[in-house]
């Protein structure tokens, strides 16, 4: 692969940091935490730039139009002024600040990797990971939420495995980037401790971007950001899933240059669908269905053989404390 046009021509405005997942392991927490020093700017919606030719990770990237039967590329070296100027684009840099981003398809991604260990300008990345289960089933009520889940748990891992469980696969994703990066550059922090220790992780992680901890303003400590809401009834949401999956499906796509969810705006009929949706089964904070026993167990034996080595790599005892 070239990786000729992935080194930035201004490599002195790239981030300082990078928040690189893994997905619903506490990345939106630290994002505001860290947001709240004084000394950090970081941008305010995940990029995703550096993977952002993964269809498997980001199939909204690819446009078709269907009138004229064409693709809009997001290959980088077929415009990479444009991808550039976009990507730096979303970040202030002030005097004595550092500048981060925060894209939780990273750690999935080994030409995320590969691509961010290029840039003459060394940038340090911060992994956080979750107990893999729980981390799988958390995933889960998020893709219920988004409308992007289709059946119970169960038969989600039954039909559409890797939806849920491949970004808790830690041990793999994280061998490319100790294979690409210096060690000195990667802190992985374990989300146990960010909710059991938030202030001694914090000034872990301030240690580590060279950050004075003293300036946090503790306040920041109490956020938790990017709650999963669950619906009220879960068969009723998915339900609602089905027939919303059945009507994006027939329609028509934007042409747009770059696309991003946030971009991909909802038409009317599919607010008014939304609208009636959550006047029949709103979201709300309440705990999900628990998972069942059986499910914890066979998920839990699955993990422990596929992350073995994980705590040679990273130096620290995490699986003999998810799996004691």
């Amino acid at each position: 692969m070239d990786l000729q046009y992935w080194k930035c021509p201004i490599p002195e405005k790239l981030p300082d940091f990078i928040i690189g997942g893994a997905m619903k392991s506490g990345t939106s927490t630290l994002h505001q935490i860290l947001d709240a020093h004084p000394e950090v700017n970081i941008s305010k919606r995940e990029l995703h730039f550096f993977d952002i030719d993964n269809i498997e990770e980001h199939n909204d990237f690819y446009i078709y139009n269907r009138n004229k039967k064409t693709w809009k590329s997001p290959y980088l070296e077929e415009n990479p002024k444009f991808f550039w100027d976009w990507y730096l684009s979303n970040f202030k840099y002030e005097k004595k600040s550092l500048v981060g981003e925060d894209s939780t398809t990273y750690l999935a991604s080994k030409r995320a990797a590969e691509r961010i260990s290029i840039q003459e300008k060394p940038i340090k990345l911060l992994f956080l990971l979750r107990h893999p289960t729980k981390r799988a089933f958390s995933h889960y009520n998020h893709l219920v939420k988004t409308g992007r889940a289709l059946y119970n748990f169960e038969d989600t891992l039954k039909y559409k495995p890797q939806s849920i469980l491949n970004r808790s696969l830690y041990k793999t994703q994280l061998d490319y980037y100790y294979h690409f990066l210096p060690n000195e550059n990667i802190k992985v922090i374990l989300f146990e401790d960010l909710v059991s220790d938030i202030t001694h992780t914090v000034k872990d992680v301030a240690d580590f971007l060279g950050l004075d901890f003293n300036q946090f303003n503790r306040e920041a400590f109490k956020i938790h950001a990017n709650k999963t809401l669950v619906p009220k009834n879960l068969k009723t949401k998915l339900y609602f899933n089905k027939k919303l999956y059945r009507y994006r499906s027939n329609k028509p796509i934007s042409n747009l240059p770059i696309s991003i969810d946030y971009l991909n705006r909802p038409k009317f009929k599919e607010l008014v669908y939304l609208k009636i949706e959550n006047l029949i089964n709103p979201l709300c904070e309440k705990k999900p269905e628990g998972m069942r026993l059986e499910t914890q167990e066979f998920l839990d034996k699955y993990f422990r053989r596929e992350l073995y080595g994980l705590d040679e790599l990273t130096g620290k005892d995490i699986l003999k404390r998810w799996f004691p």
